[in-house]
């Protein structure tokens, strides 16, 4: 007996059958993520540096969160157009 989920999947799968990625697209996409999270991860260490230094200024601060925030939302949005781009084949 199929679970729920499997049923699910199967229903799925006949409407919008999954597309099998190539050598060439994984290498991308891994190359994407890879360079993606290097970006993420320099605006979140340049970011939190400010913050630390403007500790005790509370609008500061929360404005930079907030920018923080904003920017790795910013990234990842543009991870996931450039991988949707991969997975058409551009």
């Amino acid at each position: 007996m199929k679970t729920a989920y499997e049923l699910a999947m199967e229903r799925l799968n006949k409407t919008a059958p999954t597309k099998k990625l190539t050598e060439a697209q994984k290498k991308e996409m891994a190359e994407l993520d890879s360079k993606y999270a290097a970006k993420i991860a320099e605006r979140e260490i340049a970011l939190n540096a400010e913050i630390a230094g403007a500790a005790g200024e509370f609008e500061k601060e929360r404005s930079l969160r907030e920018q923080l925030v904003s920017e790795r939302r910013k990234l990842q949005a543009e991870l996931e157009e450039k991988k949707e781009q991969v997975r058409r084949g551009r």
